[in-house]
C-alpha cells in the first residue's frame, strides 16, 4: 500500500495551482466524485466553467500523462466529442508543489442509456471514430492491458490486505484462482493487433447532450478493442447479442472488427474485477476511500464477491457471444 496521502492539497495549495498557468479563479472550488485523482470545477475571471485535475503522484509518469493529453487532443483535432485538457502557454500537463495538474473545460450532460439502442448505435460508430485514429501508431509510453497487471499482481494485493475476513479467505481465494486460471488462459490465447484504447469506457465516462461526449482517458491504453465496447453490454445474453450488434453494426461503419476478440469479453470481465477489489484494497489508507466505501471492509461484501466469482467462472466456460452465422 502507498503511503501518500493527499493532506497537502489543500484550497490554498489548488487555488496557487491554478493560478501559476495565468487563470484566476472567480468562484470557490467544487469537488467532484474522482477517487483516484482530485477533481475540482470552478468559474474563471472570464466566468467560463473549468475543471482541475491533480493526478495522483507516483500512478503515471509525467511522459505517460502526457500521452493521454496528446490522445485526447488528437481525437479532437478529428472532431470526435472528447473532452481535451487546454493548451495554456504551450503546455497541457502543469506542476506546482510536488504534484502534476491539467485543466479541462467543463461539460454537462447526463449518463446515456445502455438499453437505448439508438444511442448504442451513436455510441458504435463514435467509437469505430476513436480506434480509427487510435489504430494509427501506438503509445510509446503507456502500458499494455496484461495478465499480470489485471490477475495476478491484483491478487498478490489481496493476499496480503487485511479486509478480508479470515473465515472468507479460503472460499474466496480457491474460486478467485479458479477464476484467474481460466481467464488468463483465455486472454494469453488470444491473438489480437493491440491499439490504443479510451481504456475505461464504461456509462460513466460518456456524457451524453445530442450525442455522446468522451471524458477521463485516465486508464488509457495499449490493447484489444472490445475493450472500449463491452462494457456497455447488460442484461441476458440474448439483449447483450441484441445491443453487442448494435455497436459492432455501427462501429464496422468506421473501423474493422475482428469478431475473434468477442471471445475476450469475459476474460476482460473477470480481469476488472479482480483488479477493482485490488485496487480498493491498494487505495484504503487515503481518507476518502473507506468514506465513499464503507462496505468494502464489511463480510457481506467478500461474501458478494465469493457469490460473483462463482458467476464469473460460470460465464467463463460459456460459449463467447458471437454475431457470425
Amino acid at each position: 500500500m502507498s503511503d501518500f496521502s493527499y493532506a497537502n492539497l489543500t484550497p490554498d495549495l489548488i487555488l496557487d495551482a491554478i493560478e501559476s498557468t495565468g487563470i484566476l479563479v472567480d468562484s470557490g472550488l467544487l469537488a467532484l466524485n474522482s477517487y483516484e485523482n482530485r477533481v475540482y470545477q470552478f468559474s474563471d475571471q472570464d466566468k467560463q466553467r473549468l475543471v482541475v485535475k491533480f493526478y495522483r503522484p507516483a500512478r503515471w509518469s509525467s511522459e505517460q500523462i502526457q500521452e493521454e493529453h496528446d490522445f485526447a487532443i488528437e481525437l479532437q483535432d478529428q472532431e470526435i466529442p472528447v473532452v481535451a485538457p487546454l493548451l495554456l502557454d504551450g503546455n497541457t500537463l502543469h506542476h506546482y508543489q510536488g504534484y502534476a495538474f491539467a485543466l479541462f473545460p467543463s461539460v454537462g450532460g447526463r449518463q446515456f442509456e445502455v438499453d437505448n439502442l439508438d444511442q448504442l448505435e451513436w455510441m458504435g460508430r463514435f467509437i469505430g471514430r476513436i480506434h480509427g485514429v487510435a489504430g494509427t501508431r501506438p503509445f510509446a509510453c503507456r502500458p499494455s492491458i496484461c495478465t499480470q497487471d489485471f490477475l495476478h499482481q491484483p491478487r498478490q494485493v489481496l493476499t496480503q490486505t487485511i479486509l478480508v475476513p479470515e473465515s472468507l479467505r479460503l472460499p474466496l481465494f480457491t474460486i478467485m484462482d479458479q477464476v484467474i486460471d481460466i481467464a488468463a488462459e483465455q486472454f494469453q490465447q488470444s491473438s489480437f493487433s493491440p491499439i490504443r484504447l479510451h481504456g475505461d469506457c464504461h456509462p460513466g465516462n460518456i456524457l451524453w447532450r445530442d450525442g455522446p461526449t468522451f471524458v477521463d482517458l485516465d486508464d488509457c491504453r495499449m490493447g484489444p478493442a472490445i475493450q472500449d465496447l463491452w462494457m456497455m453490454l447488460c442484461g441476458e445474453r440474448g439483449e447483450r447479442l441484441l445491443q453487442l450488434d448494435t455497436l459492432i453494426g455501427a462501429y464496422e461503419e468506421f473501423c474493422d472488427f475482428d469478431h475473434k476478440q468477442l471471445a475476450l469479453i469475459e476474460p476482460l470481465r473477470a480481469m476488472r474485477m479482480i483488479h477493482y477489489m485490488a485496487w480498493l484494497s491498494r487505495r484504503w489508507e487515503d481518507p476518502a476511500f473507506p468514506q465513499a466505501f464503507p462496505w468494502f471492509s464489511t463480510p457481506k461484501y467478500w461474501e458478494q464477491q465469493i457469490l460473483s466469482l462463482k458467476e464469473q467462472l460460470s460465464a467463463l466456460q460459456e460459449p463467447p457471444l458471437s454475431l457470425m452465422p
